[in-house]
């Protein structure tokens, strides 16, 4: 969001928003649209239609139908984003499976951040997370913004949720960026875990404070909060109790995830968040 942006983890030139055309997808275009219009970034929207590894193989009405319900979909969309002033580019991909069509768009397009609903229109995984959103966030090299249906474009304060993790530290980093840009302040907090040794709870504290000393030396107004309890129920309660509007968070906390896997902690974070949630790839 800032010109000359240099870190890949800083920089959203260039959006990916990911629609189903479902009721599923109306705060991630909101928020899409509000990134474009305060940013000047440039927003890709797309698509998928289901036509197997061949869309030859679907029967020719058929993919026709698929094609112009698709069409339909992003035309609609284009219409308030040239009313928001988004300059905006439309693609309809063709694949066995939507998750597949977006992390291969995201890389076409070098695109710097996916936006996406939370749930889809083709069913649901645990703790409400689509299953399509699951797997962009456990395979995509860039940053996703996951957004429920009913959230907007954040205003008041964002939530840095960290755990001191190279993965953290990123997202420490794209924080700043938006707080740059938007003008917010923010609340750094770490997670005294129940699970966690009496050393890696008395990190806590310094974790928080060397994310602080960034943001003063990057002239960004934040506090800082240590909170005990089950991590992702704190992390929601301090979002809703701090008022923020957005919540960032690093994709690998420091036991290590693969990449196909969600960590559980992230997942119901996003699950249950009532607000945007930006997963931080470092």
């Amino acid at each position: 969001m800032a010109d000359g942006q240099l870190s890949p983890t800083g920089r959203f030139e260039k959006i990916l928003f990911a629609t189903d055309g479902s009721e599923f997808s109306a705060g991630a275009e909101r928020v899409a649209i509000g990134m474009c219009a305060k940013s000047g970034a440039h927003l890709q929207v797309m698509t998928a239609v289901l036509a197997g590894s061949d869309p030859g193989g679907m029967g020719e009405s058929e993919l026709v139908r698929s094609e112009a319900t698709a069409t339909a979909r992003l035309d609609d969309v284009e219409g308030r984003l040239k009313a928001a002033g988004v300059a905006s580019t439309k693609v309809i991909r063709f694949g066995d499976d939507p998750y597949k069509e977006i992390i291969g768009e995201a890389e076409d397009s070098n695109a710097d951040v996916i936006v996406l609903g939370r749930r889809g229109k083709r069913g649901l995984a645990r703790l409400m997370l689509g299953d399509a959103t699951v797997k962009v966030i456990g395979e995509a090299r860039c940053s996703v913004m996951v957004v429920p249906k009913a959230a907007g474009m954040w205003t008041k304060r964002l939530l840095l949720a960290t755990d001191g993790s190279r993965s953290s530290d990123a997202a420490a980093q794209a924080a700043a960026c938006i707080a740059h840009c938007c003008g917010t302040p923010i609340t750094v907090m770490s997670v005294r875990a129940p699970h966690h040794s009496q050393a890696r709870q008395d990190e806590a504290e310094r974790i928080v404070d060397r994310v602080l000393r960034f943001y003063q030396a990057e002239g960004l107004a934040a506090d800082g909060v240590v909170v005990a309890g089950v991590p992702n129920k704190v992390i929601n309660a301090t979002a809703i109790e701090r008022g923020c509007d957005l919540i960032v968070m690093g994709s690998h906390g420091r036991t290590g995830l693969g990449r196909l896997i969600l960590g559980s902690n992230s997942e119901r974070v996003i699950g249950e968040a009532s607000c945007p949630v930006l997963v931080v790839k470092g």
